[in-house]
């Protein structure tokens, strides 16, 4: 997609679609010389259409030719706290219309909002991530917007370079969460880092089952058995030259999961492929750091399984070992994800990390506290856990931090082995957190727990730039807080 940003102004911009945020305050301040130029039609269809600028609505209006642009529409963004959010979030509704009326031309303009770098950027942002489909299995493809051009705003050529890598990380992780599981595998996982490492210039080393053995990995290698395609450990190494710090970043790539020998029901099931956002958002993540020019060391950790039901598969009752040497009861085959996150999070202590975060759709209890519309966070570490917080609010993405009391490790603790691998079904969110927490060391830790917004089985309800199916989330806050840190 082309992107473009000028300081030219929008009575010059020739498109399908000029897009246009307005607040609910005033819905037509600022835009005294655009209704004039349409003869008094945009006044007009606001008051027919009693349009009111509610955050997200639309007004669309034709120009005849009266302007270089085909279309002019209105977003509402509502009241809203933050300009940056309310235009990123405008943008993305802009860009969604657009594909719906077959446009391929979009044109945005802040109107009365701020015509600074940073708008300009989350314009770009929020229009890219709108605009998002996967369309690759389709073998009729709809037109897609191809271009766009945020006009009269100065200077913002760099900020909109850096909004279009977050977009396109982001793409790229929804990408891998939307790529159907016959195809999207551990095998394919490793392959895909070793790509990234060969472009971005970064040292990928891929472990497979013999290598997992002889590191004693027993807890990836239990969770994979009954899967004919064999677990992998993928370890993507970002080192620019003089880092500041050290970072690891761990996520989970289950990437199917049928909940092994405690099955899944088909509703639970039938999205599933989706079990690995938390190694999409991971990879996609270290893909993006030398376009930034992140300044610190970051290493991508993926623990890449299937959870199915071979002859081999684990079973409850079973004890495995770790990286680590700690061990492990399963107590029930479908709480997996943070098994195998115990290798990822004991390997990554030997980089020594000056902090650590995992991200894993890991437990409905997620989603049953925050439903669809915020992650959940816990750690150790309470600067990390708020510097997390609000890089995900700048990036648009909720975090919502919920308690991780020592009653909840208690309940953690195995009888057989050293941990169980699930404790019951109430706070099941914060002990899943609290069975991570035992393998991190003594390094501060977050985890985001993504279960509730990794993936979307209906986009009614949510921000226009979270499309159905998979979102990419978590890949924005964590570029933005690796950049800023």
């Amino acid at each position: 997609m082309k992107v473009a940003v000028s300081d030219r102004p929008w009575s010059q911009l020739r498109c399908d679609v000029l897009a246009i945020p307005v607040k609910s305050s005033g819905v037509l301040d600022g835009l005294e010389a655009l209704d004039q130029a349409l003869d008094g039609w945009l006044r007009e269809a606001v008051q027919l259409e009693r349009f009111e600028g509610k955050r997200d609505a639309v007004l669309h209006l034709f120009t005849h030719g009266r302007l270089p642009a085909s279309r002019v529409v209105l977003v509402g963004t509502g009241q809203p706290d933050d300009p940056t959010d309310a235009v990123r979030r405008a943008a993305a509704a802009a860009a969604r219309h657009a594909q719906a009326v077959r446009a391929t031309r979009l044109g945005l303009w802040p109107g009365s909002f701020p015509a600074t770098p940073e708008v300009a950027a989350a314009m770009v942002e929020g229009a890219l991530l709108g605009s998002y489909r996967y369309t690759r299995h389709k073998t009729e493809k709809k037109p897609a917007v191809e271009a766009v051009e945020v006009v009269g705003v100065r200077g913002a050529g760099a900020a909109v370079r850096r909004a279009r890598v977050l977009a396109e990380a982001t793409w790229f992780a929804r990408d891998l969460v939307n790529g159907p599981p016959n195809e999207v595998n551990p095998p394919f996982l490793a392959e895909v880092a070793r790509q990234i490492g060969r472009q971005a210039g970064l040292q990928v080393r891929v472990f497979g089952p013999p290598q997992l053995r002889r590191m004693g990995a027993g807890a990836i290698l239990a969770v994979g058995a009954g899967s004919r395609q064999p677990p992998q450990m993928i370890v993507v190494d970002y080192r620019p030259p003089r880092p500041r710090n050290t970072y690891v970043l761990a996520g989970k790539g289950v990437t199917f999961d049928a909940g092994g020998l405690d099955i899944k029901t088909h509703e639970g099931m039938e999205t599933m492929k989706a079990d690995m956002a938390g190694a999409a958002a991971v990879l996609a993540c270290l893909r993006a750091l030398p376009a930034l020019e992140v300044p610190h060391r970051v290493v991508g950790i993926v623990g890449a399984v299937e959870n199915l039901l071979g002859e081999a598969a684990f079973k409850p009752g079973d004890v495995v070992r770790a990286l680590d040497g700690q061990t492990i009861e399963i107590t029930n085959t479908d709480a997996e994800g943070r098994v195998v996150l115990a290798d990822c999070l004991a390997y990554g202590r030997r980089y020594r990390p000056d902090a650590v975060v995992d991200l894993a759709t890991l437990t409905g209890a997620a989603i049953v506290a925050l439903g669809h519309f915020a992650a959940a966070i816990l750690g150790n570490h309470q600067e990390l856990v708020r510097s997390l917080v609000d890089a995900g609010r700048r990036a648009g993405e909720r975090l919502w931090e919920l308690p991780l009391y020592e009653e909840f490790v208690e309940a953690m603790r195995g009888e057989v082995a050293d941990w169980k691998n699930s404790g019951g079904r109430y706070g099941g969110a914060q002990k899943g957190a609290a069975f991570l927490k035992a393998f991190v060391g003594p390094h501060p830790w977050a985890h985001l727990d993504i279960a509730g917004v990794a993936f979307l089985d209906k986009q009614e309800g949510q921000a226009p730039h979270l499309p159905k199916g998979a979102t990419g989330f978590g890949v924005r806050t964590l570029l933005r807080w690796l950049a800023e840190v």
